[in-house]
Formats: structure tokens, sequence, C-alpha cells
């Protein structure tokens, strides 16, 4: 992006952390920060020890952020970002400007997401507002080696907390304005002499923030139950078991489409923007835009069920490790598509432009999935330490997606069903239907492992292999419901039902090598190369057709990773710069081999990331600490594949390669600042704590394959201030606080959902208040 912010943001950071690094180290030793461990490794290290760049939230900095889900989390990660779609299964995650942006079954994503050692199928499926978590780790660039599914791009690594060995309870109760409730209850303690317990429940609801002038009520709001429940046993000295319930179950009134630009199809209605559209190729978005009129409730059905069991056995000096899983996950999508309350009203012909149409959709959906992960691990601490592993993983779906849209004649395509039926009319408020079930299956073998080798106290060698075998396959059938098979908005004919079938198989070697430096005093320096892969896909969804059925290559990367990790007493300071290219980048480019031009989930060419990236730690006095980090990423397109056209088998006039062209979701800057300040009183402490966030202007699609970017894509930069004020007692048994999001007022969106009008804004794009109670006992 050509502008001078990120160079201003970046000026800024570094002339505020370069004192701050100073500080730290002339300062005397009045406080000692306590290690960070984490399991980026697959082994409890501290954080600082360890050549990967990760980022660490705490327990207590996810719960002092007073977020819900990972999508209120990601603005503490610098490296991360979240795209926000219509429902958790379309929603993704994306690290240094990587991931995967698809609607399709048949594709995974490139961010890993584990929960206590077990891989999601998507990252939608990790409700941390259920968990009571011990950590989150952000581990960035490929990680394959030692995560085993979909994770070429890094991993967001969750811990919860375990049961205790002493008997414990919190209860978590706040409240918000627009009524929304959060309660967090967990009992945790021993059952016998070699067995504890925990269970975490949650209940949670918001009435919402947008109001739907249709009917007068508030959407965008959610209502949540779950139960979590952990059992560890020993059964002997040597064998430790760990096993996990899960069920949750969400209605998530979410997430409506605000019209921030005007769409022209509902003119006169109390819900338009207040904007100009786009004016001298610059898009005037209504970032204050909290109203929509529509005729059916965009809402997200949720029910997740799952179990997992490992057991950790000691061979001797090695570790056994497996770890089995099975979660089921049913996902209802019921979506508002033409965002209007009047779309099938009229008894005219859909005119676009002119005529609004109806175009509702449902789309239910089961995911099955089972996971086996095997590891043999050396006692650490040797000359040479290692870990080999053996994965495996399924899962399954099934999905039924219905459209009820507005018949469509505009260019004849119903001419001669209306011809042969007199009488017979195709205006918007005859409606029309199809319904597509299809269902998928991946299948994956991997066999890998990693190992360091000391040459001595201070330089070591890392070295890691994965082989991968991937396995996926679909069915289609889509049917027009309309007795004379007519075509609507989004709805084929019957002359175009569907019964596609195709299944692809690959395999992948993929490896890693480094080198580990460290010193005595001047901290840790590393240097990696790194290979990612995610597996080969298919582009199902529901109005796929001939061109769609043929698979999509795996997505390969290599990545160059350097890093400083440096250690004081009162300070921590990480520095990593890194490049990776991607070849066969899976993502929705534009196609026009059908003679219409659409964007369809092909390999588009090649991408590559590359920028540096800092967290620190501070902690200048026993009751003060500053933390966070930012991001400088330059992810941008190397060269994309011009679609091919249907006749003459040649690209189009004027496609372009696109070369040197921004990826989506990926912001120049990013910077994330969090801190604490405890203030002793005589019968309890004041505590206050705030967190910063800017993140910069950021494309939210691809470029067209024009060369040139659609000026509503453009997401504007913002500033968030969040700050927390709360009264501690009895060493923290119980604290209330005072929640204060947003205070500055700054709205923002967080996805451009196309169609020249339709953005993401979330709640947290307002202020707004609360009041939170914690009780521990």
């Amino acid at each position: 992006m050509e502008t001078c912010k990120p160079r201003l943001f970046s000026r800024i950071a570094v002339s505020v952390l370069t004192p701050l690094v100073c500080l730290g180290l002339s300062l005397p030793v009045s406080a000692q920060i306590e290690e960070i461990i984490v399991t980026a490794t697959k082994r409890e290290e501290n954080v600082q020890d360890v050549p990967v760049a990760v980022t660490v939230l705490s327990s207590e900095t996810i719960r002092n952020s007073h977020s819900v889900g990972l999508e209120g989390l990601q603005a503490l990660i610098p490296s991360a970002s979240f795209r926000k779609g219509n429902t958790t299964r379309n929603s993704s995650v994306i690290i240094r400007g990587l991931g995967t942006i698809s609607f399709s079954t048949a594709a995974e994503p490139s961010v890993s997401t584990v929960v206590d050692g077990v891989v999601l199928g998507r990252s939608g499926q990790a409700f941390s507002d259920l968990y009571e978590l011990e950590r989150l780790e952000v581990l960035r660039g490929p990680q394959g080696t030692l995560f085993g599914k979909n994770a070429s791009a890094g991993v967001v690594n969750i811990t919860t907390r375990r049961p205790s060995n002493e008997f414990e309870g919190v209860v978590d109760l706040s409240f918000f304005q627009d009524n929304e409730t959060r309660l967090k209850a967990r009992v945790s303690g021993p059952l016998s002499d070699n067995a504890r317990g925990s269970i975490t429940a949650f209940k949670g609801d918001f009435d919402g923030f947008i109001r739907n002038v249709f009917n007068n009520e508030k959407t965008n709001g959610y209502d949540r139950t779950g139960v979590r429940a952990m059992l560890e046993y020993e059964p002997t000295d040597t064998i430790s078991t760990l096993f996990i319930f899960e069920d949750y179950d969400a209605t998530d009134e979410c997430c409506a489409d605000l019209e921030g630009l005007p769409s022209g199809r509902h003119p006169g209605s109390e819900a338009l923007p207040n904007s100009a559209g786009v004016v001298n190729g610059v898009a005037n978005i209504d970032l204050e835009q909290r109203l929509i009129d529509h005729d059916l409730t965009t809402i997200t059905l949720d029910n997740t069920t799952a179990y997992s069991a490992q057991v950790d056995i000691e061979l001797g000096e090695y570790t056994l490790t497996s770890i089995t899983a099975r979660r089921t996950w049913n996902n209802t999508e019921i979506r508002e598509g033409d965002f209007t309350a009047t779309g099938g009203d009229p008894a005219v012909p859909v005119d676009f432009g002119a005529t609004t149409f109806q175009l509702h959709d449902v789309g239910p959906q089961e995911w099955r999935q089972i996971s086996q992960e095997i590891r043999l691990a050396s006692p650490g601490g040797e000359t040479f330490d290692w870990q080999l592993g053996l994965f495996y993983w399924n899962i399954d779906s099934e999905r039924n997606f219905t459209r009820e849209a507005s018949c469509q004649n505009n260019g004849g395509q119903n001419q001669a069903i209306l011809d042969a039926n007199p009488g017979l009319t195709c205006n918007a408020n005859d409606i029309v239907s199809a319904t597509a079930f299809f269902d998928t299956e991946f299948n994956n073998y991997a066999l890998f492992g990693e190992g360091t080798y000391n040459i001595n106290d201070q330089f070591s060698l890392i070295f890691g292999i994965r082989f991968t075998e991937d396995e996926v396959s679909f069915n289609h059938n889509r049917r027009n419901n309309d007795e004379f098979g007519r075509q609507g908005v989004g709805v084929r004919n019957a002359a175009n039902n569907t019964n596609f079938s195709n299944d692809t198989d690959e395999s992948n070697t993929s490896g890693k090598f480094g080198a580990q430096w460290n010193t005595d005093s001047a901290g840790m320096f590393y240097a990696t190369y790194a290979q990612g892969y995610k597996g080969p896909a298919f582009n199902t969804f529901y109005n796929m057709g001939p061109n769609d059925v043929l698979p999509i290559g795996a997505e390969e990367s290599d990545s160059i990773e350097l890093g400083w990790k440096f250690t004081a007493d009162t300070f921590l300071f990480n520095l990593s710069l890194f490049q990776t290219d991607v070849e066969n980048f899976q993502a929705n480019n534009f196609d026009n081999s059908t003679g219409v031009t659409i964007t369809r989930l092909t390999n588009a060419g090649d991408v590559t990331t590359e920028g540096f990236e800092v967290d620190f730690l501070w902690q200048p006095i026993d009751n003060v600490s500053i933390g966070g980090g930012f991001a400088s990423v330059d992810a941008t397109i190397d060269k994309f594949n011009c679609p091919l056209d249907a006749i003459t088998g040649l690209p189009p006039a004027g496609c372009s390669t696109r070369s040197g062209l921004d990826v989506p979701f990926s912001p120049d800057l990013k910077v994330s600042l969090h801190g604490e300040w405890v203030i002793p009183l005589s019968n309890m402490d004041l505590v206050f704590n705030g967190s910063f966030v800017h993140t910069d202007e950021q494309f939210s699609d691809l470029p067209g394959s024009n060369g040139t970017f659609n000026p509503a894509a453009l997401l504007p930069e913002y500033d968030i201030i969040n700050l927390t004020a709360s009264l501690s007692f009895n060493d923290d048994q119980f604290r209330l606080s005072l929640i204060g999001k947003n205070l500055g007022d700054e709205s923002y969106a967080t996805t451009f959902s196309g169609d020249g009008f339709r953005y993401q804004i979330p709640r947290d794009a307002d202020r707004y208040f609360g009041v939170g109670l914690r009780a521990a006992f």
C-alpha cells in the first residue's frame, strides 16, 4: 500500500521501544519476570529458550481483555488477523498475511488451531469463551514437523487449565451495555489420591448492537451455553491420563452484513448509509452504520460435542504420548442474501438496478472428526533431544444448502419455459429454489520428527522432517425444486442439476533445518529454514459447476526466519525477521472459463510475505508490567495466473499477473500494547489494566484480474484503547471491575463481504462499558 502511515508508525514504535530496552537494562533489579512456559516444541520450555517466533497470551492477559472468542483476542497478537464471516464456518485466522479464505467444504485452513493437543477442523470450533485458558500461543511460520495438520502458515495453540491438586473454584460474572451477560464458573480439585477433576460451565447472552428497522429488533447478538469436564488419573507412577469432554450450544444472530456504501436496493429505507459511495476512487464507507432492513434474520446455530483422551507413559527415560479425539460439529447457516425487506414483493420481472429480488439461504452442515497422534520423546536436556510421531486425521462432513430466490428472466433465461407454459410468470415475487446435497472426506496420514543436537552449551543444530499423505473426496448433487425447473437469482435451472464426484491424493515430504546460539549476556540467536505444506482441495459449494470438479493442487512454502531473544531480570525482548515464499497459493481467484467472470477457489499463483516482528515484556517494578509488540509485514503477490477463456483458451485482454499487489488481510503494521498497574491500599489493591491496538489499513479482497483493487475492499486503519479499573480483595480472591471498551469510540470494519457495499462491523467498534465480578475460593 502506498501510504506514509506504516513508516510513521514504525518510527514511533522504534522511538518508543528503544528507550524501553535501554531503561530495562539499566534499572536495578527491583522485580523479577516469571518464566513464561510454552509447549511450542511439544515440550514444556521457557519461551525464551525456544527457537520459534511465538506470541504468548497468559491467562491473566486473556482474562483482563474481557474478549469473547478468538476474534477479540487476535487484536492482542500483532502478526494475526481474523477474517470475520457470516458464520463461524466461514471465518479464518491469518498469520503474516497467509491464510485460506474460502466457502468450500473441501478446503482446509492454512493456520492450524489446536486445543489441548487436538487439531480442529476449523478455527471457528475454538470457542474460547468456554475454556478456562492457561495460555494461548501463536506460532508463526510453518510448523509441520511438530504440529500435524494445516500448519503451513502457523499454529494457534490453546492450552486450558488442568485440574488442581487442591479444591478450588471460581465464578466470573460480567454485565455489559445492550443487555449482555457472561457467566463462567469452574470447580476443580482432587477426587482421590491419584485422580483430579474439573468442570467449567459457561452461559452468555447478548441482545445485539444492530437494529433491524424491519421489525425494530436488535440483532448480531448471541445465546451460548457450554460445559467442559476434565479428569486426570494416574493409575501408576509411570502412567498419567487426561480425559476431556466438551459440549457447546450457540444461537448467534450473527453476522448480518451492514450496508456501508449505497446499494440502491431499497431506496427510502431508514437503513440507508450516510455515504456518497465511491468518490474519485475512494470508498466513503459509513463506519457508523448500525441499521439493517432485512426480512430474514441471519443466524448461526452451533453445537459441538467432543471427547479426547491423552495417555503419557514413561518408558524408562523416554515418554510415549497418545492423544485420541473425536469431535462432532453441527453448524447451520441461515442467511439473508438480498439484504432488503422487500426483495420478494414486486410483481414485476427482476431488473438488476431497478427491481429488488429475494435471496434467502439455509445451510446445515455436520462435521465428524477423529484423530490419533502418537509421539515418542527423549528425556530432554541431553546432547541429542528428539521427538518422533505418527498422526492420523479423518474428517467427513455432510451439508445441504437451499436457496430460495426470485425468478430471473432479465436475460431470457426462462423464456422457453414461459412460452411452453402460458400464464406462467417469472417475477420478483415468484420464488424458486434449489437444494444442493454434498459431502466431503479428508484422510491425513503423517510421520514426523524433530531433533536438536546440542554441540555444546551454547550452540545447537535443529532439524526436522515430515512425510504426509492426503486423500480428499467429495460428492455433490444439486436439484432444482421448482415445478417447472425455472432459474432464479443464484438458483440454477433444472438443466443444470448436478451429479459430481471426484477424489484426489497427494504426498509430500517437508523439512526444517536451523541453528541456535546461546550467549552468556546477549541472549539467544537462531536461524531456521522450514518448508510448509497444505494438502489438495476441491472447490465444493452450492452453485459449483463442471470446472469445479477438478482438484486444486497442494500449497507449498519455503520460509526463512532469523530471531533474537533477549532476557534480563526485568525485561524480555524478542525480534524475528522472516521471508516466506508460497507456491500454488490456494485463494479465490477470478475466473471466466465459463464465459462469466466469477471468483472460485484455485491455485491462484505465488505470493511472498516478509517483514519483522517484535514481542516484549517489561516489569520495571513489582507492581507494573508492560507488554506487547508490533509486526511490520509486507505480503504481496509475486505472480497470479490469468484465467483462460472458455472458447479461445487464451487469457482475456488486459489480464494482469498482479505482481507486487497486496494479499488480503495483511496490514503493513499492527501494534499491540497492554499493561497492568497495581496500587496497594490498606485493605485492597487498585488495579488498572489497559491495552492499545493499532491496525493499518488493509485490503479485504484480492485485486481483480485487471490488476486493480475494488476501492470498497480497502478497510481503513484504526486505533483502539481499552481500560479496566478493578478493586482486588484478599489476595485477588475477589475482584470487582469497571470495564471500558474502545474508549476512543473509533469505529472500524473487519471485512468487506462483497457486492460493492457489504461490511462486517464488530461490536468492539463501539464504545461500551461493563462491570465484572470474579470470586475465587
